[in-house]
């Protein structure tokens, strides 16, 4: 039995493996980009996996690309956690909780009221909502993966990552001005950025850009976000089942494996027993999992199809990136 179960592995690895080589070739080409011209490095794998979109046809590669693209995704979502600890969320007390609680309801409704509006579905809005509000590409390829199959889920989840990354390039450069014109003291300019820039290397760019005090609230601020991801995951699942979507396949767990990964890593996480060389390690096996399975992604998608999209998502994104900036500022106004 053992040598029937060997030969299977065996035999899937060498199935898979082209494809995974693949993407792990474009990811490090990516990484290499991102690194010397200071460019999203989620965006540079997007556009290079979108060039080698023959690949993922019917051939060698397609299998592990499809594999690379779903599995992997997930295995680096479920290691994001490692970022994050309860005690980190504890020392800034409970405003910047109740801040970061309310700015990732209230633009995650809006959005899909504004998806709706748009003529899309709700779930897109949920999509792109969730990537705006809580952590950039990292937020769409996790929500995606959760919830049910639909024709167009690739293309948005990809149309999505694209938007995200440009607009977070975007904030990282604007926010500091703004925060400087609006004469934010550093505890408030920390909440500011780190409560409205999607991605998390652009929040910290940002931040210790003004100050290391800037920086160290902006980032916990940030990580804060990226908590509230796995129960964005639930509502989103139980909300699909309760109006029956996809009925006609498979419907996905109620909580994915991939985010039940994430808490039991959070809680570990704030143990206090991992040590720090273990903690950057896995952060950085989660973004690599991450920029391999986007490339992947890339690979499966065809530019012309993201052409065909037109300006409404567009404008929905850019609206609701103004629209959680414009938050941010008057929640912090009001006390929070």
């Amino acid at each position: 039995m053992s040598t029937i179960a060997l030969t299977r592995v065996h035999s899937r690895t060498r199935e898979l493996a082209p494809g995974f080589i693949v993407s792990l070739i474009v990811a490090a080409a990516a990484s290499f980009l991102s690194e010397h011209y200071g460019a999203p490095v989620m965006l540079f794998a997007l556009l290079l996996g979108m060039a080698l979109n023959f690949l993922a046809s019917d051939g060698a590669c397609k299998a592990g690309i499809e594999f690379t693209a779903r599995t992997v995704l997930r295995i680096g979502v479920a290691l994001l956690s490692m970022r994050i600890t309860l005690e980190q969320i504890a020392a800034l007390g409970w405003k910047p909780v109740a801040l970061v609680v309310i700015l990732v309801v209230v633009t995650i409704g809006v959005s899909v009221v504004a998806a709706k509006a748009l003529g899309f579905q709700r779930l897109f809005g949920m999509l792109t909502g969730g990537a705006t509000a809580i952590c950039g590409a990292s937020a769409a390829l996790a929500l995606a993966a959760a919830l049910p199959n639909h024709p167009q889920k690739e293309r948005a989840t990809l149309f999505t990552v694209i938007g995200v990354s440009a607009l977070s390039t975007t904030a990282m450069i604007l926010y500091p001005m703004i925060a400087n014109w609006l004469s934010l003291s550093p505890q408030m300019a920390g909440m500011f950025l780190g409560g409205t820039i999607h991605d998390v290397a652009q929040v910290v760019g940002a931040g210790y850009s003004l100050s290391t005090e800037t920086g160290d609230i902006a980032t916990v601020v940030k990580l804060m976000r990226v908590a509230m991801l796995l129960p964005v995951i639930l509502c989103a699942t139980l909300i699909t089942r309760m109006q029956g979507a996809d009925t006609a396949g498979k419907r996905p767990p109620l909580l994915p494996w991939f985010a039940v990964g994430f808490l039991i890593l959070a809680c570990i996480n704030s143990t206090g027993w991992v040590a720090p060389v273990v903690q950057g390690s896995v952060n950085e096996l989660s973004r690599w999992c991450l920029v391999v399975s986007i490339s992947a992604l890339g690979m499966k998608t065809q530019l012309k199809e993201l052409a065909a999209v037109g300006i409404k998502p567009i404008l929905l994104m850019v609206g609701e990136t103004v629209f959680l900036a414009v938050l941010v500022l008057l929640l912090l106004h009001w006390g929070f």
